[in-house]
């Protein structure tokens, strides 16, 4: 296998060398959307408060005299923060990725990505439930251990293995953030409905508790019904910081256009108590838009059992695709 590898990634360079594109086209796509939410409970009573994303993706891609296949992406990201500003966004915060991708159906792809690169753990969701953390991200601490995102990175996939079979392998060398990782993943879809990930790897961060990631995630889809599992555990050097996050989520599709949606996810840090997150949402699609609304709550979110680190939320909101 490593041999494999070895010979796929120098022959996919090689194949770069003095080659020029005939054949190309560009695209843009994008969204937006209009976030309405509440959330109580402890010092978070922060009542109504409106937000906006908005993200804009330039694409281009084309065909080498080769047969090779070079594609480039470029996203531009506000994303749903509202006390964004304009000094942030003239720093470059809204710049949220872009990458390079090689491929070629005998060789495999390779992918170089700048800003907002993805490993081979943070490519999979790390949770099923849809990091429902997050919808309380203004709390300090209830975050867990992010693994694999980061700037300037490649990622090397195989060529097809078999049916519904794919592997990866991907590296960020060591930058002035002393951040070194190398991580592997694999991929099944070979049975209908059936859909199973899982990576690991090395994530050598001296400046934040070095140890490693494992993602574990698969989904099934009967009829109306699909349902989803996922376990992401961090292995740090020191034990306080191990984390493991465990999400699942049932979705019932009632019609092309509608769906119901009931997640549950729990966070274990060290030796805190765990954190737990509970949703119910609804999503109702027609053409470009989505209107989605949904209700949860949060338990012990800094890992501790005080009544104060509890919550309330409900969301509504509308996205436009196009």
């Amino acid at each position: 296998m490593n041999k494999y590898k070895k010979i796929g990634l120098t022959a996919l360079a090689g194949s770069l060398v003095a080659t020029s594109a005939f054949a190309g086209e560009l695209g843009v796509s994008g969204s937006a959307s209009i976030n309405m939410e509440h959330t109580n409970g402890g010092a978070a009573n922060k009542g109504k408060t409106f937000s906006m994303g908005n993200s804009v993706v330039f694409s281009g891609s084309g065909e080498l005299d080769n047969g090779m296949t070079v594609s480039l992406s470029f996203e531009l990201d506000q994303g749903d923060d509202s006390s964004a500003t304009t000094t942030a966004v003239m720093a470059g915060a809204p710049f949220d990725g872009h990458s390079v991708t090689v491929s070629s159906d005998s060789l495999g792809t390779i992918k170089f990505s700048g800003e907002g690169g993805k490993s081979s753990t943070s490519a999979i969701d790390t949770s099923a439930a849809g990091d429902l953390w997050d919808n309380y991200d203004d709390e300090e601490g209830n975050e867990p251990k992010e693994t694999g995102t980061s700037d300037n990175m490649f990622m090397y996939t195989l060529p097809s293995l078999m049916d519904g079979l794919s592997a990866n392998v991907s590296y960020e060398p060591s930058g002035t953030n002393t951040f070194t990782a190398i991580q592997y993943g694999v991929g099944y879809t070979g049975i209908d409905g059936l859909s199973l990930s899982f990576a690991t790897g090395d994530d050598s961060d001296s400046s934040d508790n070095p140890g490693e990631g494992t993602v574990l995630k698969g989904s099934y889809a009967y009829g109306p019904v699909t349902l989803a599992y996922s376990d992401f555990a961090y292995d740090a050097t020191g034990t306080t910081s191990d984390v493991d996050m465990t999400g699942v989520k049932v979705t019932y599709t009632v019609s092309d256009e509608l769906s119901i949606s009931y997640a549950n996810e729990e966070i274990e840090k060290g030796a805190e108590e765990t954190a737990e997150y509970d949703e119910m949402s609804i999503d109702y699609t027609t053409g470009g838009m989505t209107i989605s609304a949904s209700m949860g709550e949060a338990k012990n979110i800094d890992g501790t059992t005080t009544a104060t680190e509890d919550r309330e939320r409900w969301y509504l909101g509308a996205s436009f695709a196009f």
